[in-house]
């Protein structure tokens, strides 16, 4: 048995209003597949070219380990030059991932090589970020904090990414107080019998290809599996729907600070007390 998932729908280019009209205001997500070919990073940008142009910055990069209630928020669990890296990515299969890094920052000649494209909504400019992975590697399924339309911009190899929209969140073993499910779920080959509440979560799948770009609504759970060694770039836009702003406003004010001070008083109990809750409450639901 597998998950629910319908592929997500694929066009070859859009227009502003026939995005905003058929996939912003449904909140549906959507993959372009032609978007970005006048873009000089449609040519350049490889593993190769990274290793090039930022070979010598130290980079932070994350692995599958459990959350750790002496993990600070985000904090990376291991330290690499981007030429050592990349020669990893080429060289084995490897679990360090590096996300959320702001190219901006790092290596601001990066930002001649794209645009900041027109879809009918606000992009944020200062924050375009990049994320990195081998082969094999994954994200745990979570969801942005601030809830953003994320636009994914896929860079050399396949990626695999499923979706789910919110309404979902009751069959998905949500940790409460956080932004992500159980971590041990194997979202690319579920085990029901473990988790048979996901027999009843309907979502979204696809495979990314180099110079496709994915639209993610606003709160849309993801998780993102690589094929290939490959790397993204997220661009993103502030929620317009009223409620989930203000569950962004929650989350980045209220929740996260709680959650943190939790984990200074209770240590590990507090997290092993979350991943208990999260079989609960599903069960329950």
């Amino acid at each position: 048995m597998k998950l629910n998932l319908q592929d997500i729908p694929r066009v070859k280019t859009i227009t502003k209003e026939d995005f905003i009209k058929n996939y912003f205001k449904p909140q549906k997500p959507v993959v372009i597949e032609r978007f970005i070919e006048d873009w000089p990073a449609y040519n350049k940008w490889s593993l190769d070219y990274m290793k090039e142009v930022a070979g010598d910055v130290t980079v932070p990069l994350y692995d599958n380990r459990p959350v750790d209630y002496k993990d600070g928020f985000n904090e990376a669990h291991a330290k690499m030059k981007m030429s050592d890296y990349v020669d990893l990515l080429k060289r084995e299969p490897t679990k360090y991932r590096i996300f959320l890094w702001n190219i901006l920052k790092e290596v601001p000649q990066l930002q001649k090589d794209f645009s900041f494209p027109d879809f009918g909504l606000r992009l944020m400019k200062g924050l375009p970020m990049l994320f990195f992975g081998g082969r094999d590697s994954y994200t745990f399924m979570h969801y942005d904090i601030d809830l953003a339309n994320i636009f994914h911009f896929h860079f050399e190899g396949e990626k695999q990414c499923i979706l789910f929209d919110q309404k979902q969140n009751k069959h998905l073993y949500k940790i409460p107080h956080s932004l992500i499910t159980r971590e041990d779920i194997d979202f690319a080959n579920p085990d029901f019998e473990k988790w048979p509440a996901l027999k009843n979560a309907k979502g979204w799948v696809c495979n990314l290809n180099h110079g496709e770009v994915l639209y993610m609504p606003e709160g849309y759970w993801h998780y993102m599996r690589y094929i290939t060694p490959g790397f993204s770039m997220s661009l993103r836009a502030i929620a317009r729907n009223p409620k989930n702003l203000g569950k962004a406003i929650y989350n980045v004010f209220i929740m996260r600070s709680f959650d943190n001070i939790m984990r200074r008083i209770k240590g590990q109990k507090w997290i092993d007390w979350k991943n208990e809750q999260a079989i609960l409450r599903t069960h329950k639901a």
